[in-house]
């Protein structure tokens, strides 16, 4: 709910999915998967390194 309200890109994104016809709850599902997805993209070089260490 945040990013809907600060981060300029969520917002964009919140707009274009309202043009499209997608109600709010539907738009706020997308966000979480998005946000989801990003978080994990950040944490997996960490967890890629973390492994590849303890294997030495």
């Amino acid at each position: 709910m945040t990013r809907i309200r600060r981060d300029a890109r969520t917002r964009l994104y919140l707009e274009r999915r309202t043009k499209q016809g997608m109600s709010k709850r539907e738009i706020i599902r997308c966000l979480k998967r998005y946000v989801a997805r990003e978080i994990y993209r950040q944490i997996q070089p960490a967890s890629a390194l973390a492994a590849s260490s303890s294997a030495a």
